[in-house]
């Protein structure tokens, strides 16, 4: 959420733990702040009461209920080792590698999808077609290339 302040979206966070867009002027679920993260909106969420930011423990609320739905990402050894690292000297080059590895892993799925987005391009009879005619001419140069070799060696 690096954007400028006027980009990003303010979540009021009320006593009652209830969740208040001011942008749409509407109650929110955490459910509706995950689709926002989803989507790459920027927003904070704030304390009403005290002004206080608190758009990490928000995300944090967020991974946890992933975690005991069972669409777990984390597994015990991956969270030990975060648990290993607070307070460590090494944290700060913990955070860097886990947010450069984050930062690679979003670049290559995004080269994916292209590459894949660029082979599925028409129908997918096209897309059979083009790789057929590849196949076609892989095996006519296989083919060929056993012939030279055999027409090579039958006249040593």
């Amino acid at each position: 959420m690096t954007k400028e302040t006027d980009d990003i979206r303010l979540i009021k966070k009320y006593p009652n733990r209830r969740l208040y867009d001011t942008q749409d002027s509407c109650y929110i679920t955490l459910e509706d702040t995950r689709k926002m993260v989803q989507d790459n909106t920027s927003f904070k969420v704030v304390d009403q009461k005290t002004g206080d930011d608190i758009t990490r423990s928000i995300l944090l609320q967020i991974i946890m209920e992933q975690e005991s739905s069972g669409e777990h990402l984390f597994n015990s050894d991956i969270l030990s080792e975060f648990i290993r690292n607070y307070g460590d000297t090494s944290r700060d080059n913990f955070t860097s590698f886990l947010q450069a590895s984050m930062q690679m892993f979003s670049e290559q799925q995004s080269v994916l999808v292209s590459k894949m987005d660029e082979a599925f391009q028409g129908s997918p009879m096209d897309f059979w077609v083009k790789m057929s005619q590849q196949n076609l001419e892989q095996f006519q140069q296989l083919q060929q290339n056993f012939f030279n070799s055999e027409k090579s060696n039958s006249t040593k």
